[in-house]
C-alpha cells in the first residue's frame, strides 16, 4: 500500500483535491442524472467537478511555484514547509480561492464555501506545516456552519444537511480519545455521517421522494468526503456505501413531510425563475450585505460566498439584468454567466421555440485582457478571459464552444500552460458532436496572426492548416515584472526586476521597461520579420509604443508595426514578429 499522510499537511491537501476530482469524474454522469432540486437542470455533477477542478489547479500552481523557489533557495526538509514545500495555509488557501473563482451552479458555490470554511480554520496559523484530527474536526464544523450562513434560506434535505451531519459525526468521533488526533478516523466518521444523512434526504424533500433519488449536491459531497478518507487511509470506501439509485417507496419514512416549497427557498423542479445568474464580484463587506438584501428580493436560491474583497454570487431570477446591475452597484462583477431555464435550453427538454440553427464554423480563443477580448470579438471569435493567476478550466472552454454554437470550432488556447486544458475541452466538445481543431497557440499574438488568415468559407482542414501556419510563423515575446526571486535562463532575478521573455524563456533581466523591450525587439528582428505586433497592458509606460514604433521605423526597413491595447493583462507588453 502506498504511504499515506498521518496528519493534514499541504501534500494531503494536494492528494485530496486530486482524488476528489477523480471521484467526481467517475460520479459526474450519475449525479447529473439524479439532479432534480432546486432546478432539474441535470448539471450538478458537472458543476461540482468543474469547481473541484479549479481548486485542484490552484493547489498544483502553489506547488509548482514552491518547486521553482526551491530550485533557487535549495532543498528543504521533506517533513516541513520550506522553499520547496508550501505550508498547509498556502495549500488550503489556494484550494479555497480556486474553488471560489471556479464555482459553478448552486451546489458548486456551496462546495466552494465549504472549502473556504475549512481553509479559515486550517490556515489560522500561517506557519504550521500540518494539523491533526482535532484540527480537521474543527475545520469540518466551521465549513458546515459557514455554508449555511452563505445561503439566504437554507433548506433541509440538501447538501447543507449532509455537510452538517458530516461535521456532527466528526465531532462525535473526536470526543473519543483514540480518534481525537487521527485524521483517518475523523474523515471516516464524517463520511459515514454524510452517507446516513444523504440516504435520509428523500424523507426531507418531497421532490426527491417523488423522483426516487437522493439529493444530487449531497451525493457530490459524499464523493468528496470519500476522497478525504482515501487520502488518510489509502483505501476508498466501497462503492456499495455510496450507491444512490435505490428507489424510495412512497410510504417510507418522510411520507407526509411538506413539499419542497414549504421547506424553504428554491423552486420546484417544474417551476421557478427563468434565469440562473452567477458572477465573481470585487466588493467590500458592507456592499455585499446590501447586495444580499437586493438579490433576495429579486429571486431565489441565493448563495453569496467568499470574503476579503472577492465573492462568488449565485441567484435564480426572472430579471437577469437587474441581478447584474445589483452587482455593478455593489462593486465590480466579472466572469458573468447567465443560463436560461427555458424550453429548448440545455436545462430542459420541453417544447418551445425551435433552436437557433448552428453556424458552420467559429473560433474560440483564450485572451489575457479585456482589450484583446474586444479585438478578438470584433474579428468574430468567442472569447474566454484569462485573468492573471486565474487560468480558465476546461469547463469554461467547453462552455465557450457551446456559446459559439457552430458545427466546426477552431480553438486557440494562446498559452502553452493551457495545452492540456484545451485538449480536454476539445475532447468533451467532440463527444457533443462538434468538430473541433486545436491550434496550439502559445501567445495571444499568435492567435491574432491565426485570426488574420481565418476564412470560414474555406474547407475546414484548409482553414486550420492556414491558421496553424500563420501562428507558427509568428515569434512571440513578452515583458513582465518578476514577482519573486527566481532562477532563469538569464540568471537569478529579484522581485521587481523587469524580465524580457522570448518564446517563454527569460532572455533579459533589466531595470527599465522600455529599454528591456527594445533589447528584446532587436533580438527578435535580427532573425528577420515583416510585421511587429505590440499589445500594451494597462501598466505599460505611456511612451513605450511610440518609442518602439520609432525604433522599428528607423532601424528595420519594410517592417510594419501595429499596436493594440490589451487592458488588464498579465504582462506589461506582448510582442509578436511575423
Amino acid at each position: 500500500m502506498p504511504q499515506v499522510p498521518q496528519t493534514f499537511d499541504a501534500l494531503a491537501v494536494r492528494t485530496w483535491c486530486g482524488l476528489a476530482l477523480e471521484a467526481l469524474g467517475r460520479a459526474r454522469a450519475e449525479i447529473d442524472a439524479i439532479n432534480v432540486y432546486p432546478v432539474a437542470d441535470g448539471d450538478t455533477g458537472t458543476n461540482l467537478y468543474l469547481t473541484v477542478e479549479s481548486a485542484a489547479t490552484a493547489v498544483e500552481a502553489v506547488f509548482a511555484g514552491h518547486d521553482a523557489m526551491g530550485a533557487v533557495g535549495g532543498g528543504s526538509d521533506a517533513a516541513s514547509a520550506g522553499p520547496g514545500r508550501p505550508t498547509l495555509a498556502d495549500a488550503v488557501q489556494a484550494m479555497a480561492h480556486g474553488a471560489l473563482i471556479g464555482a459553478r451552479g448552486n451546489s458548486g458555490t456551496i462546495l466552494a464555501q465549504l472549502l473556504r470554511g475549512m481553509a479559515q480554520v486550517l490556515a489560522a496559523d500561517s506557519e504550521t506545516a500540518h494539523t491533526d484530527g482535532q484540527g480537521l474536526r474543527l475545520a469540518l464544523r466551521h465549513a458546515a456552519d459557514s455554508a449555511r450562513e452563505a445561503v439566504a434560506h437554507p433548506v433541509e434535505g440538501t447538501v447543507l444537511t449532509v455537510a452538517s451531519a458530516a461535521a456532527d459525526a466528526a465531532a462525535g468521533a473526536g470526543a473519543r480519545d483514540e480518534a481525537e488526533d487521527d485524521c483517518g478516523a475523523i474523515a471516516r466518521a464524517a463520511y459515514e455521517g454524510a452517507c446516513a444523512a444523504l440516504a435520509a434526504t428523500p424523507g426531507q424533500l418531497a421532490v426527491l421522494r417523488r423522483a426516487g433519488v437522493v439529493d444530487a449536491g449531497g451525493r457530490g459531497l459524499v464523493a468528496v468526503l470519500a476522497a478525504l478518507v482515501q487520502t488518510f487511509t489509502g483505501e476508498a470506501p466501497g462503492a456499495s456505501e455510496t450507491a444512490v439509485h435505490a428507489r424510495v417507496a412512497d410510504d417510507e419514512a418522510g411520507a407526509g413531510r411538506p413539499d419542497a416549497g414549504e421547506c424553504g427557498d428554491g423552486p420546484a423542479a417544474d417551476g421557478g425563475p427563468a434565469f440562473e445568474v452567477i458572477y465573481l464580484l470585487e466588493a467590500d463587506d458592507a456592499a455585499v450585505g446590501r447586495l444580499r438584501s437586493r438579490l433576495d428580493g429579486l429571486g431565489e436560491s441565493l448563495v453569496v460566498v467568499g470574503g476579503d474583497g472577492l465573492w462568488n454570487v449565485h441567484v435564480h431570477v426572472d430579471d437577469a439584468g437587474a441581478a447584474v446591475e445589483a452587482g455593478v452597484e455593489a462593486g465590480r462583477p466579472y466572469r458573468i454567466r447567465i443560463t436560461h431555464f427555458a424550453a429548448g435550453d440545455v436545462h430542459t427538454g420541453g417544447a418551445g421555440r425551435p433552436p437557433r440553427e448552428p453556424a458552420q464554423r467559429a473560433v474560440v480563443a483564450v485572451v489575457p485582457g479585456e482589450g484583446l477580448a474586444g479585438l478578438y470579438a470584433e474579428a468574430g471569435a468567442t472569447t474566454v478571459l484569462a485573468r492573471a493567476g486565474e487560468p480558465p478550466v476546461s469547463g469554461e472552454l467547453v462552455d465557450a464552444v457551446r456559446r459559439a454554437h457552430a458545427r466546426e470550432v477552431v480553438l486557440l488556447p494562446n498559452d502553452a500552460e493551457l495545452r492540456h486544458t484545451a485538449a480536454a475541452a476539445a475532447e468533451q466538445a467532440r463527444t457533443e458532436g462538434v468538430r473541433v481543431a486545436l491550434i496550439p497557440t502559445r501567445s495571444a499574438v499568435q492567435g491574432i496572426a491565426a485570426l488574420a488568415v481565418h476564412e470560414p468559407e474555406r474547407r475546414f482542414d484548409e482553414d486550420v492548416v492556414a491558421m496553424t501556419s500563420a501562428a507558427g510563423a509568428t515569434r512571440y515575446a513578452e515583458v513582465a515584472v518578476a514577482e519573486r526571486q527566481s532562477w532563469t535562463m538569464a540568471g537569478i532575478c529579484q522581485a521587481g526586476d523587469v524580465l524580457g521573455l522570448i518564446e517563454d524563456d527569460v532572455a533579459v533581466i533589466g531595470s527599465d521597461v522600455t529599454e528591456t523591450a527594445e533589447i528584446i525587439l532587436d533580438r527578435m528582428l535580427a532573425a528577420g520579420g515583416e510585421m511587429v505586433t505590440l499589445v500594451l497592458g494597462d501598466e505599460a509606460p505611456e511612451s513605450i509604443a511610440a518609442h518602439l514604433e520609432s525604433r522599428v521605423r528607423e532601424s528595420y526597413l519594410a517592417v510594419d508595426t501595429v499596436v493594440y491595447r490589451g487592458g488588464r493583462q498579465g504582462p506589461l507588453l506582448l510582442i509578436g514578429v511575423e
